[in-house]
């Protein structure tokens, strides 16, 4: 069953979002105005959106595989979560970049992209003493290859 997303576009020289069923459950977001960045350089990249997402839902917002080899670019809180309160008329989303090199980006390239997720259940935690599990050997144990 689909969920519905009431979304508002900033700008109309972006194109519009587009959901492609059977290829990836990731939806692509561009850059709603052209961005020159220096080396070392932090911008917020408007993405010329604002949504509203279904109750109970929140979006998972992450660069592109290519973001990086095509404009220098990391996105600096790793992984933006964009909860269902972040829904006003205002509330446009937008890509934290840092530059590694001299960059451009203009208008409409795809920078990163989105899915929803349904929020986290409600947990309760119990203290235990021990746990049952088989050790895996610690953090990094897994080896290089």
């Amino acid at each position: 069953m689909s969920k519905t997303i009431t979304i508002k576009y900033f700008t109309d020289k972006i194109e519009k979002l587009r959901y492609i069923g059977g290829v990836s459950d990731w939806i692509d977001l561009r850059a709603a105005e052209d961005i020159t960045l220096k080396k070392g350089e932090f911008r917020l990249i408007p993405l010329g959106v604002a949504m509203k997402l279904p109750e109970g839902y929140e979006a998972h917002v992450v660069p592109r595989s290519s973001t990086y080899k095509n404009f220098g670019v990391l996105q600096v809180n790793s992984m933006g979560v964009i909860d269902a309160s972040y829904c006003g008329d205002n509330d446009q989303w937008y890509f934290p970049a840092l530059a590694v090199r001299d960059t451009e980006i203009h208008v409409n390239d795809r920078i990163c992209q989105f899915r929803i997720m349904e929020n986290q259940p409600a947990l309760d935690f119990q203290e235990v003493s021990h746990l049952d599990g088989e050790d895996r050997g610690g953090f990094g144990s897994t080896g290089k290859q």
